[in-house]
């Protein structure tokens, strides 16, 4: 159930995770973008109404202190040449600048200078009306206007200098909010990146430790749930039966192979039972080349004998058995698979030199002596005739180091670096009846490999030269 309902809830492609992916993305920086659009509007607006009332304001200001002027230089003349027109155009003044002065009044409530400018403009209301001497002594009056009005004037610069410092100030407020919401928002789209670059990359990285564990031979590797788009829960799918056809073949490579070396060494048994036989003289006695006859059989079932034994020890290998560490003695080891191919390096004539005992080691003596067989029996195959083989042993407090050389033909360079790969057949040919199948360098390269050690070809003064190298802790060496 749980299953199903994550199930439910996972985008059913790909294509559609991306999509959701992009779009979640987006959204966050989408948002920073409206607000960075609305946050810039409004500091636009603002502006443009401050500058528009910092013009009308000031505007009005200058005009009252004109008009202030004017309301004096018409009383002025009055008092010169007694005009009555120029009352007229003294109270137009007045009513202007007390039309004027009620907007300023709202501009600036509190400010003392306006209200007394509103008092002073009832006490110059009533010069019409006074005699002409009075009328006279009252025009001191209009200095104290016009210092009101200055004081005025510079009252509202005041207010528009602290307008725009409100915002500045205002600016400041949200270039800092737009800050903050910029790292939050950015944060929030870098976290939904990785959330969704994980989404996508956990099937992957699932389906890849699936492919490896399958390409490793790992039987103990389990089947991984992919959980991610439907592609790739399918590709798991896909792969799930891929690896349990690997496992089925693999069952049957190795049933074929148990039967095969069953069906193949049985009756090869009896082939070489009978060459024995006949050549012990039980059915007659024979000639000298009936026995040449008899002896070459018996060779070449010896030869196939080796080499079904090659194909399944590789086989063996490939499963990676388990060796057992053994405190043994290399010289006498490399006697004993000296002593199975005597009688095939005298008939070859190779002159054998052997490093002398004991040389003790800590090593598995059924993997070193396959090693040792397949690279006595190359050199058998492919050195010359009456050539040279020779065997070399030194230990050290870390490894011990074996060498196989033998004289003849040099390995092709173009074959040095497929040496060790199964099946692979070199341009030099094996001498013999039968051919080679290409496993024996292969089997000793995993007998080497699974003791930790390396087995490799090595410049020599002779032709063919192969080491092995067998790591020994210090422990091993001085365990007895």
């Amino acid at each position: 159930m749980p299953s199903a309902v994550s199930r439910r809830w996972r985008p059913r492609s790909l294509l559609q995770l991306v999509l959701l992916a992009f779009l979640m993305v987006m959204l966050p920086l989408a948002v920073l973008m409206f607000q960075a659009g609305q946050a810039l509007s409004e500091l636009s607006r603002l502006a443009d109404v401050s500058a528009h009332q910092a013009v009308e304001e000031t505007r009005r200001a200058r005009t009252l202190g004109a008009l202030a002027l004017k309301m004096e230089r018409a009383a002025r003349q009055y008092a010169v040449v007694e005009d009555d027109s120029l009352l007229d155009i003294y109270d137009e003044r007045l009513a202007e600048f007390r039309r004027l002065l009620a907007s300023q009044r709202s501009l600036l409530p509190d400010d003392p200078d306006v209200r007394a400018l509103g008092d002073q403009l009832d006490q110059l209301a009533e010069l019409p009306d006074l005699p002409l001497e009075a009328f006279k002594e009252r025009l001191t009056a209009f200095l104290s206007l016009a210092d009101k009005t200055e004081a005025m004037q510079a009252a509202t610069n005041q207010r528009i200098d602290r307008r725009l410092d409100d915002i500045r100030q205002r600016a400041k407020d949200v270039q800092t909010r737009l800050w903050w919401q910029t790292a939050a928002l950015v944060s929030a789209s870098l976290l939904l990146m990785l959330l969704f670059t994980g989404l996508i990359i956990r099937p992957i990285r699932q389906i890849e430790r699936y492919i490896l564990g399958i390409g490793s031979d790992d039987q103990h590797q389990a089947k991984v749930a992919v959980q991610g788009p439907a592609e790739l829960v399918r590709l798991g799918d896909r792969l799930d039966w891929l690896s349990s056809r690997l496992d089925e073949l693999e069952e049957q490579k190795q049933q074929f192979l148990r039967h095969m070396s069953h069906e193949l060494k049985t009756p090869l048994a009896s082939v070489r039972e009978g060459s024995s036989l006949l050549t012990d003289g039980v059915a007659g006695e024979l000639t000298q080349h009936q026995r040449e006859i008899l002896e070459l059989i018996d060779a070449s079932g010896g030869e196939l004998q080796q080499l079904i034994e090659q194909l399944l020890d590789y086989n063996l290998l490939q499963h990676n058995r388990r060796l057992e560490s053994e405190l043994r003695d290399l010289a006498t080891l490399v006697k004993e698979v000296l002593a199975k191919h005597r009688l095939a390096l005298q008939n070859k004539g190779m002159q054998v030199e052997c490093f002398d005992g004991p040389l003790n080691g800590w090593i598995d003596p059924t993997a070193t002596s396959r090693i040792l067989d397949n690279l006595v029996s190359n050199a058998i195959a492919y050195g010359e005739d009456g050539g040279q083989l020779e065997i070399r042993g030194r230990s050290c407090s870390t490894s011990l180091t074996l060498e196989v050389a033998n004289s003849g033909e040099a390995i092709a360079e173009e074959d040095r670096q497929h040496l060790f790969e199964a099946f692979y057949q070199g341009r030099i040919r094996r001498k013999g009846a039968l051919k080679g199948s290409g496993v024996g360098l292969a089997v000793a390269a995993d007998c080497a490999r699974l003791q930790e050690g390396t087995l490799e070809l090595v410049e020599d003064r002779l032709a063919v030269c192969f080491r092995l190298t067998l790591p020994q802790t210090d422990e091993e060496w001085h365990r007895e």
